[in-house]
């Protein structure tokens, strides 16, 4: 199935075999201090850039009805986020990951967005559509 908005992401996991559980890592663009002028150009054209990852959670697919409740969810917290990675873990023998142990693999998206290795995840925005990088 081709996942291009979060709406084809929720229908995803609930279709697969074993139970899933997403693991939501919400991530600010910006420049270093120290960014060129070429650098800066780039960015106000929409290229380049840092991610700066901000906040983390792990839900249930069944906690989510849609984009907008986990947008209203994340506004919550008053940081501004320009992009959400998210990733999915797999249950065994039909029993979804717990919250503790997606505690670890979402340090580890965490780390993987400041490293710059964001191709495992899947990127929207804040509408919820699929965001491609060159």
């Amino acid at each position: 199935m081709t996942i291009s908005s979060f709406d084809d992401l929720l229908r995803s996991a609930g279709n697969q075999q074993e139970p899933q559980r997403l693991l939501f890592v919400f991530a600010r663009a910006g420049l270093p201090d120290d960014a060129s002028a070429e650098q800066r150009e780039r960015f106000e054209a929409g290229e380049g850039g840092t991610l700066t990852p901000l906040m983390c959670v792990d839900k249930l697919p069944a906690e989510l009805d849609s984009f907008e409740t986990l947008l209203s969810e994340s506004l919550q917290f008053e940081q501004p986020w320009d992009i959400v990675f998210v990733a999915a873990m797999s249950g065994t023998n039909g029993i979804s990951p717990t919250a503790e142990q997606a505690e670890a693999a979402l340090q580890s998206v965490v780390e993987a967005i400041r490293t710059g290795r964001i191709g495992a995840f899947i990127p929207f925005d804040h509408q919820g559509r699929t965001v491609q990088f060159s």
